[in-house]
Parts: structure tokens; sequence; C-alpha cells
């Protein structure tokens, strides 16, 4: 595997990316931090889950990664899910206390997501683990209003029922 730094930060962002496990438990064990934070305020957590490495999300997690850290635009790992799919990491998440209801810059959550991006089991999911569904974006928009202005049926059969 080709790496672009030697920089053990750089090396843990990479390896999150990458989903190589072997990797980040080496560099957590040289005690690179768990929660390190590039200039978009990513950690590695929310990078391996965002590129659908579960294990690897699994290994950050246990060693103490925040389910809950948002970027420098307020959205979390759980958001960035629902918005690009990963059903399977986003139960882990949920699990470890990924929390439904907190809102990014914009007031969105991961129920706003999932139902803007048409990511139906994630919908069902979130939904289902009792994401606040009164909860409004900056628009004034809630994840229903959403289904019903963009015609999402799918989510909307969720969010009704």
């Amino acid at each position: 595997m080709e790496f672009t730094s030697t920089n053990p930060e750089h090396l843990l962002f990479d390896a999150a990316r990458k989903g190589d496990v072997t990797l980040i438990k080496e560099l957590l064990a040289q005690g690179v931090p768990v929660d390190v934070r590039d200039g978009r305020g990513f950690t590695p957590m929310i990078l391996a889950s965002y590129e659908g490495h579960l294990e690897a999300t699994r290994v950050l997690l246990d060693a103490g990664a925040d389910v809950n850290i948002q970027d420098n635009s307020g959205n979390t790992a759980l958001m960035g899910l629902c918005f690009k799919g990963h059903a399977e990491i986003a139960e882990l998440l949920i699990e470890r206390g990924a929390d439904l209801n907190l809102q990014n810059g914009s007031g969105g959550t991961a129920l706003m997501f999932a139902t803007m991006f048409g990511r139906h089991e994630l919908v069902k999911i979130v939904a289902k683990h009792g994401a606040d569904q009164s909860l409004r974006d900056s628009r004034g928009l809630t994840a229903t209003e959403m289904a019903h202005k963009i015609g999402n049926e799918e989510a909307l059969k969720v969010l009704e029922a």
C-alpha cells in the first residue's frame, strides 16, 4: 500500500481512508491520538466510516474515538453515512452511542441526510432508533417535509408510519 506521508498523524488518516486495520492499530499503539483532526475537522473514524471500512471504524471506536465528534461544518460520521450509505456501519455507530439528533451548521440531521439522498435503509434505521422527526433545518424543514418536497415516497412511508 502506498502512503502519502511519513508523518504518523497523516499516516493514520491514510490508513483510515484505505481501511488498513493493521497500520491503524500500529499507529495508535505508537501514541497517535485517535481523534486527531485534519484541516476540515475530519478524524480517522469519520474517514474510515465514510469510506465504508467497517472493521477500521470498529478498531478506531474500540480505541476511544468519539462517535459524536463533528467536523468543521458540524457533520458527524453518522451524517456522512446517511449521505453515502453503509447501513452496517451506521448500526455500529448507533450501537456505540451516536447521537441521532445532532445538527450540523445548517441544522441538518442524519435523518434529513438519509431522506434527501434516498438512503431508504438508513431512513428506516435512524427512525427505528428514535431520531427526532420534529427537528428543523435552517430552511425550517423537517425530514418529513423534505421528503414531501422532493417526492421521496419511500422515506414518507417510514416517516409517516
